[in-house]
């Protein structure tokens, strides 16, 4: 036992110098893991003409993309006016989502002229933060009080209904559509509420859960009151002996 412990004292500077490095490098990766995950302006591709939807953040199906791109182009050939969706995963530290819709919007589209008739909602999928920035000229179409609604209200309502993103982009695709298309605002989907009335009859599981309960407890008081009672008759009924004579 000394030998060993000896031994394990005299390597101890080397283990120290065969862990360390691993230690480090872990440090090193917790630390960059995080923000490379993150995304900047500077990061997104440049606009291209088919760009109608950019999902960083892997949450619409391809069907969906395929069907919203349709009707985004559709809307831009009939009125001149576009719309665009942006989903990302995570922003950059100190970033909001508004600050990067107006970044990206920016960056699309450089000039006064090109922003007029643009309209681009974002998402940030980790939080489900939300914002919508517009141009000039489509804003007597899509209010500032419309465009608040479609981020918080029309997507806002399928992400507080268990993230349902397909459905709430489904959702203000055909909101957009119809506003740029200068037809009435439909305003955002309607929230059914649902009320749970108790029931007064005993579920099953709770039956099944009682009837064990039932049978464990009578187990308990058999394995207790089964012996004792073995004892006491035997105790009772015990032949007598006769007593030894002096």
């Amino acid at each position: 036992m000394q030998q060993l412990l000896k031994q394990l004292f005299s390597n101890q500077k080397y283990v120290i110098r065969l862990i360390l490095p691993v230690l480090v490098m872990i440090m090193a990766t917790s630390l960059f893991v995080l923000p490379a995950a993150a995304t900047g302006v500077y990061e997104m591709p440049s606009l291209t003409a088919d760009t109608w939807i950019l999902d960083q953040g892997d949450v619409i199906s391809r069907l969906n993309e395929g069907q919203i791109s349709k009707t985004f182009k559709d809307l831009a050939q009939e009125t001149g006016n576009e719309a665009r969706i942006v989903t990302i995963r995570r922003l950059d530290y100190g970033e909001t989502p508004e600050s990067f819709a107006k970044g990206l919007f920016s960056k699309w589209f450089p000039t006064a002229e090109a922003q007029a008739n643009q309209v681009l909602l974002l998402i940030d999928t980790v939080s489900n933060g939300t914002a919508l920035v517009s141009g000039n000229q489509v804003k007597s179409l899509l209010t500032d009080s419309i465009a608040q609604s479609v981020a918080e209200e029309t997507l806002g309502t399928a992400l507080r209904d268990g993230n349902k993103y397909n459905q709430g982009f489904l959702d203000v695709s055909d909101r957009l559509v119809a506003v740029l298309s200068g037809k009435p605002d439909p305003g955002p989907p309607e929230i059914i509420e649902t009320v749970k009335v108790e029931g007064t009859f005993t579920k099953a599981e709770e039956t099944d859960q009682g009837n064990a309960t039932a049978w464990v407890v009578g187990l308990l008081i058999a394995a207790t009151v089964i012996p004792m009672a073995t004892y006491y008759l035997y105790q009772v009924f015990q032949p007598s002996t006769p007593e030894s004579g002096e």
